[in-house]
């Protein structure tokens, strides 16, 4: 048995499913061989990773709508999360990478880990079936969500105002300061955020930093792109 299997609890029908899934494209691209690497898994876990995670949001916020599901989802399935999960599981350790790609730091890198984490997943979906891979993220994820209910939403509302829109464009949303007034030790800042040459939101503060999380705020909540034909993630 492979030490990853023992470490997540499950045991591959295809043994080759889980080389896959663990090696880098690194590995093909130094030896020159024909492509075999774990890009085409990653692309069926995202996949398979969103589908678990928006239907467990669903059943569980039965009365929340679809701007707060996919704020929700964002958060859970973000960089960030990904790398974390990857990390638990040691999988950098495991990878399969060509010399070049583990010198310049490769194991340890974000979207690596992001990435293998999600091959993983459309191993196993590949090699069982989507009950199976469910009940694992789920487990996986425990955590995570957890602390989604124990947390305010927006905990981060820039934060999470930006991963949201990076979801749709590459452009990330830009703050402008339209105005500010009052005596120096009580000054009032009004900042609006832009995007995609739309105003989302705007928002006051004592400071700079809080006008911008409220503006964030106030684009979470309106979600003016999806009215502007910008759709929520599927």
């Amino acid at each position: 048995m492979h030490p990853l299997e023992e470490r997540i609890g499950y045991q591959f029908q295809n043994p080759q499913l889980l080389i896959e899934a663990l090696t880098h494209p690194s590995v093909a691209h130094e030896k020159q061989r024909p492509q075999f690497d774990n890009q085409r898994l990653e692309f069926l876990g995202d996949a398979v990773l969103q589908l678990v995670i928006t239907e467990h949001l669903f059943a569980r916020y039965r009365e929340a709508g679809s701007g707060r599901l996919t704020t929700r989802r964002s958060r859970l399935v973000s960089r960030e999360s990904l790398k974390v999960h990857a990390a638990n599981l040691d999988l950098g350790r495991h990878l399969l990478m060509g010399r070049g790609e583990e010198a310049s730091g490769g194991r340890q890198r974000d979207s690596t880990l992001g990435d293998t984490f999600e091959a993983l997943l459309g191993a196993i979906y590949l090699d069982s079936d989507l009950r199976t891979v469910r009940r694992f993220i789920l487990e996986e994820m425990k955590d995570d969500l957890e602390q989604l209910e124990e947390d305010p939403l927006e905990v981060n509302p820039k934060g999470q105002l930006q991963e949201l829109l990076q979801a749709i464009s590459p452009r990330s949303p830009s703050y402008e300061l339209t105005s500010q007034h009052g005596r120096e030790h009580e000054r009032v800042f009004q900042v609006r955020v832009v995007w995609e040459n739309q105003v989302l939101g705007a928002g006051s503060g004592r400071s700079k930093k809080q006008a911008e999380s409220a503006a964030a705020l106030a684009a979470l909540k309106e979600q003016v792109w999806i009215k502007k034909n910008y759709p929520a993630l599927p």
